[in-house]
């Protein structure tokens, strides 16, 4: 038998602490972010899901998005996901919608290519109280970084309400980094966890989750 044996981070996961303690630890979590997004892996190529080989599973970032949402996808999770829109409260003109307008603002996501965690918030990130002590459980993939700060902007947004977008910015500019055409780009990746938020939501019968959701990603210009 394989095993491995290694030391396990200290602390819980974040979402176990006060209100204030993680309004106090969400400057350190945004640097953190900015951090780990700013890798850029120029010795891999392709964007999207990372294979084994390390490298990206498809050629752009619109070919994982027509992937990631496309209605055969055998030997998966998502096989046969269409019958969700008979089955389930996913309605089809209201993704319909979503997807063609994440597919609008993909262009501005497009050209750009960085490490993803692909799951960032608090349920992922590990604290003793008084700082970060670890990130956990990536879905990694290669694309626009933006997709991270949407994940974790709709997760604090929802449980904290504190406005991690602006937390975000204040620190860019602190550092003295330009993010170029920031409103398009983080739309585009709203909408794409929007999309991944909706189907999920539907699946597992979390309705009021998903119509939540779904009011949101619909009033969103």
């Amino acid at each position: 038998m394989n095993y491995l044996i290694s030391e396990k981070i200290a602390g819980r996961i974040l979402n176990d602490f006060s209100y204030e303690q993680q309004q106090r630890m969400l400057p350190e979590v945004v640097q953190i972010l900015t951090q780990m997004n700013q890798v850029k892996p120029e010795t891999t190529k392709g964007y999207g899901t990372i294979n084994a080989s390390g490298d990206g599973t498809y050629s752009s970032w619109r070919e994982h998005i027509i992937a990631t949402f496309a209605e055969e996808q055998a030997d998966s999770l998502w096989e046969g996901w269409h019958s969700l829109f008979e089955t389930s409260c996913l309605e089809k003109d209201v993704f319909d919608e979503c997807y063609s307008r994440l597919l609008a603002y993909a262009t501005y996501n497009e050209p750009h290519r960085f490490f993803i965690h692909g799951d960032f918030h608090q349920y992922n990130i590990l604290s003793d109280g008084q700082r970060i002590t670890g990130i956990i459980d990536s879905n990694g993939k290669y694309g626009d970084f933006l997709i991270d700060l949407a994940t974790l902007d709709w997760h604090i947004k929802t449980h904290l309400k504190l406005d991690v977008v602006q937390i975000y910015q204040d620190y860019q500019q602190e550092i003295g980094m330009d993010i170029p055409n920031f409103k398009e780009r983080f739309m585009g990746a709203t909408y794409y966890n929007g999309l991944i938020g909706l189907r999920f939501y539907a699946k597992m019968g979390w309705n009021d989750a998903y119509y939540e959701l779904r009011d949101e990603l619909l009033s969103l210009r």
